[in-house]
């Protein structure tokens, strides 16, 4: 569904990405982990086109979008919901959720999703107009992605998005992952926390100082001397 190949990103002189290849299959959850400083959230980036890329190509369903305005990739269905969960902290949650399907036309198929999301998501039911800010930061994670729903995504791709939750609430996170996925969505995740993406993911990928340093299934990946040493206690 989406390849990178041979992709490299600079920021000025800084390498951020060196000559990295990525698969991610139709129907798959993949997870990308490494430190801080790794290049996991470049990746994310560059496919969105919010990063122009130094060298090498990306494909989406076979056909090449690395020269591609954002815009348009969202419109082939990538949605990107960025660390930090980006929503807009003065509107309300109805409008933050409209706003993601603001390339949509079908209203009647809006206020369904809308509904349908509200549901997923009963958490966020009875505050349509309670002002995004306030709420929780699981709270504030459930909108961002139910926004990014709405935009009927073929990829989504998130973000870091188990930061400054409980493991409570990281627990009904994966579960919300797991549910998208299976609902048809191909997830794409970054992530620092290695239980939360080993536990939703079916391939990975380990990053270092903007290189692939290892990539396979979650088990191959889990039985890696350099993730047990790196992530796992030894």
């Amino acid at each position: 569904m989406l390849r990178l190949k041979n992709v490299s990103v600079h920021y000025g002189k800084a390498m951020a990405l060196d000559d990295i290849s990525i698969e991610v299959t139709e129907g798959s959850v993949v997870s990308i982990i490494g430190a801080n400083g790794a290049g996991k959230s470049t990746v994310l980036r560059t496919v969105s086109g919010l990063k122009p890329l130094t060298s090498g190509d990306i494909f989406f369903r076979e056909r090449k979008i690395d020269r591609m305005e954002t815009t348009e990739i969202v419109r082939l269905g990538i949605v990107h919901i960025p660390e930090g969960r980006r929503l807009f902290p003065y509107l309300s949650v109805l409008t933050n959720l409209k706003l993601g399907a603001s390339l949509r036309k079908d209203k009647a198929g809006i206020n369904q999703d809308i509904d349908e999301i509200l549901e997923r998501f009963p958490v966020l039911r009875g505050r349509h107009n309670q002002k995004a800010g306030t709420l929780s930061g699981g709270e504030q994670q459930m909108l961002a992605i139910g926004r990014g729903l709405m935009a009927e995504p073929k990829l989504l791709m998130l973000d870091e998005p188990s930061v400054g939750l409980s493991p409570l609430m990281v627990e009904t996170l994966a579960q919300i992952v797991k549910d998208i996925n299976q609902r048809g969505v191909t997830v794409l995740l970054v992530e620092q926390n290695i239980s939360f993406a080993f536990g939703v993911a079916d391939r990975g990928y380990a990053l270092q100082v903007g290189k692939v340093v290892l990539e396979g299934t979650i088990d191959e990946l889990k039985s890696a001397d350099v993730v047990k040493q790196a992530y796992l206690g030894g």
